[in-house]
């Protein structure tokens, strides 16, 4: 009985532990410098000679955990990898980072997740405009594929 309770105990012990672990990890770095993430990712695509796709959204936000996985293992992810340096911008509860999407023309009353397309310079090239994102979880796999495939085809090089 006794080797039973220990045994439990331990268990017990390492549950919170084994939860975080089980945790995915959140899809927007809240203490993250969007400003300084954005100036390094500018550099790197200058040098990849590739857009920067600059990803608003937050993680509470169903959409946008939908679209932070089919970056990273949907049908989108390589096509994302090959055309674009990304950049995570968390908005929180509409209450951080505005400024940078009002800068690049993206309306985030329309929904999010919103991105904008950025040339190596910074300059905007594209960006959602009417909650295109907005629907991610509707979109599927292959309808966040195809939205990037068109975004990417019309990105100047």
């Amino acid at each position: 009985m006794r080797r039973t309770l220990s045994k439990l105990l331990t268990v017990l012990a390492l549950l919170p532990a084994a939860l975080a672990v089980a945790q995915p990890a959140p899809a927007y770095d809240e203490a993250a410098d969007a400003r300084a993430d954005l100036q390094r990712a500018l550099v790197d695509s200058a040098q990849a000679r590739v857009p920067v796709l600059v990803v608003f959204g937050a993680n509470w936000c169903g959409d946008c955990k939908v679209l932070d996985l089919a970056f990273k293992s949907g049908a989108a992810a390589p096509l994302i990898q090959k055309n674009f340096r990304v950049v995570k911008v968390n908005v929180g509860r509409f209450d951080r980072n505005l400024d940078l999407a009002d800068r690049y023309g993206v309306p985030l009353k329309q929904g999010i997740p919103a991105v904008a397309v950025l040339s190596p310079q910074g300059t905007a090239l594209y960006a959602t405009r009417a909650g295109e994102l907005a629907d991610a979880r509707t979109m599927g796999d292959s309808g966040i594929h195809d939205f990037f495939a068109r975004v990417a085809a019309n990105a100047p090089r």
